[in-house]
């Protein structure tokens, strides 16, 4: 059985590299992971995205959006990854089920139009840095994780965080 579960998400990687800006063959994203804007993503060698998570690599003005995310890299279940300008997940870090990384959010500004009909706007870069490590139900937005970083459970981080910092 594993052998045959191998050969199908070598053919259907295959498949879908068709449509990423890169993605290596050694890489396994499930196939329940909706992906939008996947021209704008690039997913090095030996990364693992789990079940019914979400990629989206969103344009919304003259910027080209970029989301990268580099060898090693472990997603776990039900994670959304969102990217107007540029997020990049470096190598070796470990994301656990649940979490949310975004460089945008909603517009809030004008108070006689609903939230969901004002326009998605840049917050800031995200990086994560090589070999964090970020908790289940973090979300992360418009900031920076330095390197071996780990980020418990739940946490919501809008600021930068510097290399080998534990947030709990």
């Amino acid at each position: 059985m594993n052998y045959i579960k191998r050969i199908f998400f070598l053919f259907y990687n295959a498949w879908r590299s068709l449509f990423f800006k890169k993605i290596h063959n050694s890489s396994s994203v499930a196939p329940s992971v909706r992906i939008e804007g996947s021209k704008y993503i690039t997913i090095a060698k030996h990364v693992s995205i789990r079940r019914l998570g979400w990629l989206l690599a969103l344009k919304i003005d003259d910027n080209t959006p970029n989301l990268f995310i580099d060898q090693g890299v472990e997603i776990g279940d039900f994670c959304h990854i969102a990217s107007v300008r540029n997020v990049v997940i470096e190598k070796d870090v470990i994301i656990a089920h649940g979490v949310y990384i975004s460089d945008n959010v909603h517009s809030f500004k004008n108070f006689d139009i609903p939230i969901k009909y004002q326009p998605v706007e840049f917050k800031s870069e995200v990086v994560i840095g090589e070999g964090s490590w970020i908790g289940e139900h973090v979300c992360i937005v418009g900031a920076k994780i330095g390197k071996n970083c780990v980020i418990g459970a739940n946490v919501v981080l809008t600021k930068n965080v510097p290399d080998y910092t534990t947030i709990l």
